[in-house]
């Protein structure tokens, strides 16, 4: 999927073998090349080559990364089912298995080279705006899911501010444990961000949900490009929060993306809420000064809602 390559451990024997065997994901094609490249911290990511020339992107680890595949795959196809392919793509998957080598996902190849982001930001607000038509009309998902490594309970609720407390503020204030700050004033915080995010009553969008800049890109033809997904029904306003989260975004994407869906009024204190989220995964998977950015990100909430 991701055109920049590196040096990397070349795929197991066993593994290659099995892609190609009357079990496998690609029963009797020929693989002439298998690299590795760059795109992920948490499993290893494939080049294949077939002897026709087709090119595919695989991801793969050990069988328990099955559960985190399994999920990826259905956000994959969801987003997929709602994207405008004029403007976005969003890779289909092609096969999902567990073979004796490990866990594996086939994708298409994305060649990624572009840079300029404006299919990119109208894709996504057309994918936006076309899933708000067609939402559940709550807020959540299905299943237990992943936010990077880390865990994305599942579940529903009617109201945005329940939904964003309850199953994302909630579970990873309480994987973070101490982080010296009261409980009562947590619980008040925590009240009150509720209380706000239920008044901005946004309709539920289908998001990516993990919208940094390396998960997502410009293709060679222009256009936009999405994947390794975390996807939930949610605000739309939380993927243009995370995309602002570690930068990577051009002014000609929000521009682009503004053109078709214009972002509700107090939006940039959302950003801050928003991203709350992202800052107590981090700290929870990574530790170290993402633990002092949750505190001091509490705390500005907590002021800016007195």
């Amino acid at each position: 999927m991701l055109a920049t390559e590196r040096s990397f451990p070349a795929m197991h024997p066993q593994l290659r073998q099995e892609l190609v065997a009357s079990t496998g994901p690609l029963p009797g094609r020929q693989l002439v090349d298998v690299h590795a490249v760059g795109g992920g911290c948490i499993h290893q990511a494939w080049c294949l080559t077939l002897a026709d020339g087709e090119r595919l992107f695989a991801k793969s680890g050990n069988t328990q990364a099955m559960a985190l595949f399994d999920v990826e795959a259905e956000a994959l196809e969801a987003l997929h089912a709602q994207a405008d392919p004029d403007w976005l793509v969003v890779p289909k998957p092609l096969a999902l298995s567990v073979l004796p080598g490990g866990a594996v996902l086939l994708l298409p190849w994305l060649e990624l080279s572009g840079s300029d982001q404006r299919a990119l930001g109208h894709g996504l607000a057309l994918l936006h705006r076309a899933s708000e038509a067609a939402s559940p009309q709550r807020f959540g998902w299905d299943r237990d899911g992943y936010i990077g490594a880390g865990p994305q309970p599942g579940g529903w609720r009617d109201e945005w501010g329940a939904c964003f407390v309850e199953l994302r503020l909630r579970p990873q204030l309480a994987l973070a444990g101490d982080l010296s700050l009261p409980g009562d004033w947590l619980d008040q915080l925590l009240t009150g961000l509720r209380q706000g995010l239920d008044d901005h009553a946004p309709s539920p969008a289908l998001v990516h949900g993990d919208l940094w800049g390396g998960n997502a890109g410009v293709l060679m033809d222009g256009r936009g490009a999405l994947y390794d997904p975390a996807s939930w029904w949610a605000d739309r306003e939380v993927d243009l929060a995370m995309t602002r989260m570690f930068g990577g975004f051009s002014p000609a994407f929000y521009a682009a993306y503004d053109a078709v869906l214009r972002l509700r009024s107090g939006w940039e204190e959302r950003v801050e809420i928003y991203n709350l989220y992202h800052l107590l995964n981090h700290a929870n998977l990574f530790g170290g000064g993402y633990v002092s950015q949750s505190q001091d990100c509490l705390k500005r909430l907590a002021r800016m809602i007195a």
